[in-house]
Parts: structure tokens; sequence; C-alpha cells
């Protein structure tokens, strides 16, 4: 079963009462902003562009001003407000192809741990034997928000593509670090490499990893081994990646692939000492993660030469989330340090409709949950009064009688692995995405 660092926040949730993505109370929207319409409905009217469609494969000339957005941003992160609503999902597999044919990106990231993102590459250059789309999404994605219908249609795309085109691939990377399994190849990739170039060291590297391989479930690990030998597993883990630093030249893809799977089994451990009942590690261990799946993106970006488009929820894409207790910093505010104007932030919202979460932190069924239309005071009830039933706009050109309107938190909805929520989330949503895009209503997605 894959899972994801808010998996691992559901069992804080479960154990200490402190995680929970939230969610908000929600009028019926205008079709269009009227001539009484407020200032902020008026000024977004004069730079929203109108999206035609969130379904891949239905043309893209709406989508040619997005692209102009886009510029030359090497990563774009796109949020998504649920982690289980089929637009976000197909909007993301649009846009994707949009820039790969557009713009030449040439990667898909998501939250799913750097393992799994390698098994999902795998398939994408060379196949599967008999296994197709469909079989590869459910066993690398089960159990996670993203084993669904949607995945399956984005991957079988990438998979075409890189059919058509092997001079030009596409490929999926997985950045996340709180996923329940490290697969055997992450840690065969660094014994292999040793035992390649400087066999010598090998038996020490070997007993390093005893007691690290494998790991085939994060949650139980965390729940069962006591913190402190959560702790020596770490600091042996981060042996593991100091021996491997000292292998290598600093140079050669051979070595850089070894040091980043010594790197992700360093990071996976250091993750998970997270103490779920102390909310300070908690918030730690929460910064870190972000940290890590910036620090992954951007190092991919560097090795390839690429352009990427990183899939994440939204507290995780834009620069702020709605909950800075649990997330002090984002990964796309990482990734701005790091890349400046090299990185653009989408965010998503939505006025109504259905999505997947679940109602129990542990392990729960994923449900469908249905909410009406946003009530007045939250953010989607202005932005559904834009003319277009669904649009994106640039919100670094917003007029200056937007302004103020954007950079006040509101509330928002922001729905994760946890509904419903006691808590609802506040955002700021002209502090938090350099994008937005709008949709007036969305469905659950489509469960494998």
């Amino acid at each position: 079963m894959i899972g994801n660092g808010k998996r691992l926040a559901a069992v804080a949730l479960a154990l200490a009462a402190t995680l929970a993505p939230a969610a908000a109370a929600y009028a019926a929207p205008a079709a269009s902003a009227p001539a009484g319409a407020s200032a902020p409905v008026r000024a977004l009217d004069r730079i929203a562009h109108p999206l035609r469609s969130t379904e891949p494969g239905t043309g893209t000339a709406d989508l040619q001003a997005l692209g102009v957005m886009v510029g030359d941003a090497k990563v774009v992160g796109v949020g998504e407000a649920t982690h289980g609503s089929h637009e976000f999902f197909a909007l993301k597999d649009r846009l994707f192809r949009h820039l790969v044919e557009q713009k030449g990106f040439t990667t898909f990231a998501l939250e799913i741990s750097w393992s799994a993102g390698l098994r999902i590459d795998d398939y994408l250059q060379r196949g599967d034997g008999d296994r197709d789309a469909r079989q590869v999404v459910h066993e690398v994605m089960a159990g996670s928000p993203w084993d669904r219908e949607e995945f399956v249609t984005l991957v079988q795309w990438m998979r075409d593509h890189n059919l058509r085109h092997p001079d030009r691939p596409v490929h999926f990377l997985g950045d996340d670090i709180g996923a329940p399994k490290l697969d055997e190849r992450v840690f065969d990739s660094v014994t292999d490499y040793v035992r390649r170039t400087r066999p010598e060291s090998l038996p020490r590297l070997n007993e390093l990893l005893t007691g690290l391989r494998p790991l085939d479930d994060a949650i139980a690990y965390l729940l069962d081994r006591p913190l402190a030998e959560r702790q020596q597993n770490a600091a042996k883990a981060r042996q593991v990646l100091e021996l491997v630093q000292r292998q290598g030249s600093g140079s050669g893809e051979d070595f850089e692939f070894a040091l980043q799977n010594a790197r992700n089994i360093a990071q996976t451990y250091t993750f998970l000492t997270v103490n779920p009942r102390d909310q300070e590690s908690l918030t730690a261990m929460e910064r870190y993660r972000d940290q890590v799946m910036a620090e992954t993106t951007a190092w991919w970006q560097r090795r390839t030469g690429g352009r990427i488009l990183m899939s994440a929820h939204n507290d995780h894409a834009g620069y702020v989330a709605s909950d800075p207790k649990t997330y002090p910093k984002t990964q796309g505010s990482f990734l701005r340090d790091t890349l400046g104007a090299g990185y653009l932030a989408i965010g998503t919202t939505f006025d109504q409709g259905s999505f997947l979460s679940k109602d129990q932190p542990l392990d729960g069924e994923w449900k469908k949950f249905t909410v009406g239309p946003a009530g007045p005071g939250t953010n989607e009830y202005t932005l559904d009064q834009v003319r277009y039933r669904d649009y994106y706009a640039d919100l670094r050109k917003a007029p200056a009688t937007a302004r103020s309107w954007l950079d006040t938190p509101r509330p928002t909805y922001n729905v994760g692995t946890q509904y419903p929520n006691d808590k609802t989330p506040e955002i700021a949503i002209g502090r938090a995405y350099d994008v937005l895009v709008h949709l007036h209503t969305v469905r659950e997605a489509g469960k494998l």
C-alpha cells in the first residue's frame, strides 16, 4: 500500500488530535459579473481567461494565455483544493500535455515516494511485461489519493508519448518521503554502486543497512518502533549517505543516481523520527518533508535540464499553507527560494461539488462527500461571481482594486485526506499563488 505524508499526519492526528486538513461551509453563483458587482469581482473580470474544459484531449486554444503566464518557469507547481476530485486531476493531465507539446516540459512530479516514482518511470521508459497502465498505477499507488482512473489516463498518455517520441521522452518523478515503503531497488542502487567502485567499503555499507532494508510499511514502523530506535536508524541512514558521498568523484550519472538513492534513504528515516505526540516535532517534520520535496524536485530539474509540472495539494504547491502550524513552510516557498522566478505556483478553487476523502484518520475508506455552493465570506463566493463559469487568472497582474481582497485570508475549501474537520482553513489567495484556476463545480474522482 502506498501512502504519503498526509497519511503519516493522519497517524499523528489519531494519536495527538492535532493535525487536520480542514474544510469550509459553502450560495448560488452569478452567471456573470453584474453592473453592481463588487470591486474585487470587477477587477478579477479584467484578468480572467475562460477555461473551456478540464478534460485532456479537448484542444488547447484556451490554454494559450496560461502558457504565456508559465513563461520560462522551470518548475510549475499545480495545486489541488481536494485530493479526490476528477476535474483537478484531469486538469493537470490536460495542462501537462499542453506544456509537453508547446513548452518542452519533460517531467510530471507528484507527492508520492521517490521509489514509487521510479517504478512508474520504468513503465514509461520500458514498459512492464504484460502489465498495462491500470495495473501499474494500482500496484504503485494503492491506497493513496492517486489510485484513480484519472492517473491511469495520464500514465497511459505518457507511455504512448514515449513510444511515439523516443527522442524526447517524458518522465514521472516521486518527490515525497512520507510513503510507507522504500523499494529494494533504492537500496540495490547504493550497494551496486559501491560494489563496482569501492568494493572494500561494501562490508561497512551492508553493516549500516542491516535493520534498514527493506522498509515495507512506514506507518507500522512509526507506530511499533520506539523513538530511540528510530533515531538510531536515522543516524545509520545518514552514515550510509556519508559513505556514498565519499565514494564518488562528485560527477557522473551513476554516482549522482546512487547518491540520490542514499539521500532518499537518509531523508526517509530522518522523517520517521517524528514524535507523533509532540506538536513541535510534528511541525518540524512537516517542514522537513516540504523541504525535501522541493530539494528532490530541484535536483531532478538540474540533473535533467528539463522543465517540470509539479503536482501537489494546494498547501504544498503554494507559498503559504492554510494551516501554518502544521505546514510552516511549503514546498512552493522552498522552490521559490531556490529557483526564484523559475518557479510558478498555480492554485485551484471550486464553488461546489463532490470529492473523495476519509472520515477516519487511519485506514478509513475513501468516501464521496458533497458540498453545496460557497457561502458569503468565503473566497469562492466572490470568485464564483466572475463572468466565466471556469477560468484562470494571473494574480500577479491583478488591479490595485483587487489587491487588498486577494491578500486577506478568508475561509477557503481545502480538503486533504480527512473530512469533515472542525477548523475552517483560511487562505489569502494572492499571497499563496501566482495564478489561480477557479472551477464552478467538481465531482469525485474515479475509483479503480
